[in-house]
């Protein structure tokens, strides 16, 4: 796990009984036509998921690739890893899929790894919020995002799966968290296409979300039903340096550039627009998106108490930034923000805590009570979701050199031994009860949901 990114997955679990719905009737089979229930008084969705970044083009200097699922084991346990999520009572999870094996050439298509583990999930009666893009890509894409087809490619591989599971899965995140994409792609030049510096980062930025645009369109067209589920790492950036006001200010606007773009709010009067143009942007891309613009129907946020605070400071002149750990009064910021911004229906869809189980599990129910705090002022966090389910190799196993267990980082409800064992801590029964609880760890989500969905709509 990188400082720039968070991994996720989403579940829900049976609820209370009541007047309201129980957060049960929101698990296998939500869609487009039920989205009014996810903010009704009671509804919860709690959820896990496991790392599944995949980065296909070797490092130069090592010869290493990140398949998450190769290195935790998961492709040979996938069978078990998905009983331990059942396990939770979760009745949704966020579970990314690999574009790379699906597709391994341009015109083969090998459904093997998608058939028997979305169908073995919808089985345990969990519905999927399938990950199409977590990051990297086949090969075979020549340039990666700025192959001038990979929207094109993106919409046709969205639009075989949600054939293939037409009327039975409608839950998909088109690109997992496109900043930090656009980041380690464009602006560090770490990942495929390996550019650097801001042009690079806006460069990769358009053709990404070109490619969510044009896939939930595709999306679309095979099923009104289906609901785009839109993630993305979210920040928070401070200085206490009144020089660095501006840059600041400007930072914490890229954490949005993505969801703005995709939706349509940047016109002459977005605070970004002339400094992307100054980045390279023409005024063409940006009202191309103008014109396809697309609704944000659920928001999910990617946070996390080690990463997501960020501090700005210039010693000796230069721009540093540190990333302190953060309280849990993190998500009640970042939470009135994204509401403020686009009064949508949002989910915690990555969080947890790296250290012993004690530090996890502190984490775990501070962030709990604010989701709670969040919801008690009437905004709609709908869903929470501890990331990884066990624990992930740091993506600094692709540029390193030594063995893989050197780079397992604690971070799930269960631990990872040096053999892959997946080893049961306390956190796994905490979880399991909050889930079991349904909304009454966060409490009902106050006011009106008639007002509430005016406001979305």
């Amino acid at each position: 796990m990188a400082p720039e990114a968070n991994p996720l997955t989403l579940t829900s679990e049976e609820g209370v009984e009541g007047s309201g719905p129980s957060v049960g009737d929101f698990g296998v089979g939500l869609s487009k036509s039920q989205l009014n229930s996810l903010t009704e008084a009671t509804a919860f969705l709690w959820a896990t998921g496991i790392e599944d970044t995949f980065i296909t083009d070797p490092w130069p200097q090592t010869g290493r690739t990140l398949d998450e699922y190769q290195l935790t084991g998961h492709y040979e346990r996938w069978r078990t890893d998905l009983e331990l999520m059942a396990a939770l009572g979760v009745r949704t999870v966020r579970y990314g899929i690999p574009w790379h094996k699906i597709n391994p050439e341009r015109t083969a298509w090998d459904w093997t790894w998608a058939d028997q583990t979305l169908e073995y999930l919808l089985d345990l009666g969990i519905e999927p919020i399938v990950d199409l893009v977590h990051y990297g890509l086949p090969r075979w894409i020549d340039a990666a995002y700025l192959n001038p087809e990979f929207p094109q490619y993106m919409a046709e591989y969205a639009t075989r799966i949600a054939e293939r599971f037409h009327g039975r899965i409608h839950l998909y995140t088109p690109l997992n968290e496109p900043r930090v994409t656009a980041w380690y792609c464009g602006k560090l030049g770490w990942w495929p296409p390996n550019r650097r510096g801001w042009s690079g980062f806006v460069e990769v930025m358009i053709a990404i979300c070109r490619g969510i645009v044009r896939t939930v369109e595709a999306l679309q067209r095979v099923d009104e039903e289906i609901v785009p589920v839109h993630v993305d790492a979210t920040d928070l950036y401070e200085t206490l340096d009144t020089s660095l006001d501006i840059e600041c200010g400007r930072r914490q606007e890229m954490v949005f550039l993505a969801l703005d773009l995709i939706s349509g709010a940047i016109d002459d009067t977005h605070p970004l627009r002339t400094w992307l143009l100054r980045q390279g942007a023409s005024n063409a891309d940006l009202d191309w998106f103008l014109e396809r613009k697309i609704e944000l129907d659920v928001i999910g946020i990617n946070l996390y108490p080690m990463f997501s605070r960020k501090v700005l400071s210039r010693p000796g002149g230069r721009l540093k930034m540190k990333m302190p750990y953060s309280s849990a009064d993190i998500i009640e910021q970042l939470g009135e923000l994204y509401w403020d911004r686009y009064r949508a229906p949002m989910f915690i869809s990555e969080t947890a805590s790296v250290g012993s189980v004690e530090r996890r599990s502190e984490w775990l129910h501070d962030s709990v009570r604010a989701v709670r705090t969040l919801r008690s002022r009437g905004v709609p966090m709908v869903g929470y979701t501890w990331w990884p389910l066990f624990a992930l190799v740091t993506w600094a196993y692709r540029q390193g050199t030594n063995p893989p267990e050197f780079y397992l980082k604690q971070m799930g409800l269960w631990d990872l031994d040096e053999n892959l064992n997946r080893v049961e801590t306390k956190l796994v029964q905490e979880y399991r009860d909050l889930v079991a609880g349904g909304c009454a760890g966060v409490g009902e989500l106050a006011g009106e949901n008639e007002e509430r969905m005016a406001h979305v709509s």
